[in-house]
């Protein structure tokens, strides 16, 4: 058989293979989702998952089951979806850990994120450096002025060993040239504890876990880990207002599916997901947690996943930070 016979034959299977997928999309779905939540019931992410999934069962006409599978710093529940069959039924509700972060931590993961298929962003919420109200410093640039003062006795804690908001103060560090002392807990919580009770100077969380904090004014938020305000904290300068343009970080949701699902299926769970988000209640429950509605399309997700990707090794690899 000669090229241009294997071409040809080539280019009629995969004209074969198009009328399938679009009737696998036309008639998708028809038999309940499955949006796996890696993290705890509760929370953030699952709030936000099960609002969006709800809003995705009215307009489908098909159950959408929320489950929370966690463990290994969402690894778990993100294998489980890795490991799916790949026809838009089961699907991953992610932070950034398991798509961007955990690659570079790990010593070995037990799932490649490179092949999980982009369905959606549904939110952001911009890190904040947050400090204790007794803390000499009522901005970023006093905070940096503070820390050269006095390194290694600026004490700053986090949820945890490789954590968003460890990472989050460890890239802050490198770009202010300051140094300062991580004291990592067992979760958030602790955290937001000690750093009320004055025995830490900062806490690198996100906007929902401090805002309530802030209103009744129990701690100071000095500045925003985005290039421009967020509509959150809109009173908070951000890095290009004290001098750190690059200093980005954020705890965002994203939707992914199992490695081969078909296109046409991801551009019909895409365009789903966008019109739930445009939803005015929607919106409303997602600033409730904090939170800011993202959207945009797969391929608007694919170039944001390999960004985040490429700024969490290089703040990893500096800080010499593993996990077994």
């Amino acid at each position: 058989m000669d090229r241009r016979t294997l071409l040809a034959a080539a280019a009629l299977a995969c004209a074969a293979s198009l009328p399938a997928f679009a009737q696998d999309a036309a008639s998708f779905p028809n038999k309940p989702i499955r949006i796996v939540v890696n993290f705890p019931p509760g929370g953030s992410l699952d709030v936000i998952t099960r609002t969006v999934g709800q809003k995705l069962s009215e307009k489908f006409g098909q159950p959408v089951l929320v489950e929370n599978r966690t463990g290994a710093g969402g690894n778990i529940g993100a294998q489980a979806v890795a490991t799916a069959a790949p026809d838009g039924y089961t699907l991953l509700s992610s932070p950034p850990g398991p798509l961007t972060i955990n690659q570079f931590l790990y010593r070995e993961m037990p799932f490649d994120p490179l092949r999980l298929v982009p369905v959606g962003m549904l939110s952001s919420m911009p890190n904040v450096i947050t400090a204790r109200p007794g803390l000499p410093a009522n901005n970023v640039r006093e905070l940096i002025e503070y820390a050269r003062s006095n390194p290694g006795k600026v004490t700053y804690g986090s949820q945890g060993n490789g954590s968003t908001s460890h990472l989050t103060a460890q890239m802050f560090a490198t770009m202010a040239g300051v140094q300062m002392v991580h004291v990592p807990f067992r979760g958030e919580g602790p955290a937001l504890t000690e750093l009320l009770g004055g025995r830490i100077d900062l806490f690198f969380g996100n906007t929902a876990s401090v805002m309530k904090y802030m209103e009744s004014k129990q701690v100071k938020l000095l500045g925003v880990a985005a290039a421009k305000r967020s509509s959150m904290v809109p009173d908070v300068p951000a890095g290009t207002e004290f001098g750190l343009p690059d200093f980005v970080a954020s705890a965002w949701f994203g939707m992914v599916a199992p490695p081969g699902t078909p296109a046409p299926v991801v551009q019909k769970l895409n365009a789903a997901i966008n019109e739930v988000l445009r939803m005015p209640e929607v919106r409303e429950r997602f600033a409730a947690q904090g939170a800011e509605v993202v959207g945009g399309s797969p391929a608007e997700m694919t170039s944001f996943l390999e960004a985040e990707r490429a700024r969490w090794k290089k703040v990893i690899d500096s800080a010499n930070v593993k996990l077994d």
